[in-house]
């Protein structure tokens, strides 16, 4: 318990004083994991719709890899990402790997299906019919996107959530692609793990209550987006 009353003043401390280091890992988680909710927002949303409104041959085989890829272990991510990227790996070329962009791809792909499986159930829930109503009702292409995304509004939602939540907390892709470099790619997950194993707990519970603070304030700024004109 004194670990953790003292974790909390640190963390006040720190977040009082700017700490340049802590500064800069929290704008650094930010930003990848931003990037990467994004991503997999937009390759995401098209594909659960897909999987939602049509029927094809292997939908059932699809939606089931969708559903076991919500539940894989970040550190596999990781690791397909790190055999994509490393020297001699097919996008060895390119450089990428231990940056801040190899973490926001290993995030991307834990973050898609959880994206692509609430979008998928969202539009599923809606009217089987709604679609063809606003098209024989006169509605462009475009509006009809628009009405059904306001109608699945809830679960597209839930599914920005579900993705951030995932990747924001993750730590195993982060540190297998990104290498947990200190002033490059270290974050606040994979800076938790560091203090910890150098026996700075105060610290690292530090880290960890910032860690929450962000996930909680992104949370309930998407809460209240998705319960805008619900309640």
């Amino acid at each position: 318990m004194s670990d953790l009353l003292s974790g909390f003043v640190d963390a006040v401390q720190l977040l009082a004083r700017r700490d340049p280091e802590v500064e800069g890992i929290l704008l650094r988680t930010l930003a990848v994991s931003g990037v990467a909710t994004c991503m997999a927002m937009v390759a995401g949303v098209p594909l659960g719709y897909l999987l939602a409104r049509r029927r094809f041959a292997g939908r059932t085989l699809a939606l089931g890899l969708v559903n076991t890829g919500m539940g894989m272990p970040p550190v596999v991510a990781g690791l397909f990402v790190w055999l994509l990227l490393v020297r001699d790996g097919p996008l060895g070329g390119v450089e990428l790997i231990y940056t801040t962009e190899a973490m926001a791809l290993a995030q991307f792909f834990i973050a898609t299906p959880l994206v692509v499986g609430f979008t998928a159930a969202s539009i599923q829930a809606l009217p089987p019919r709604l679609p063809d109503l606003l098209r024989v009702l006169g509605a462009s292409r475009f509006r009809r996107v628009r009405l059904l995304a306001r109608e699945a509004r809830l679960g597209l939602l839930a599914a920005v959530m579900a993705g951030f939540g995932a990747v924001i907390s993750e730590v195993g892709a982060s540190m297998m692609v990104g290498g947990n470099l200190r002033g490059r790619t270290r974050i606040l997950t994979t800076a938790i793990v560091t203090e910890t194993s150098r026996g700075e707990t105060e610290r690292a519970v530090a880290l960890g209550l910032v860690l929450l603070g962000l996930a909680f304030v992104v949370n309930l700024f998407l809460t209240r987006a998705q319960q805008a004109r619900v309640d």
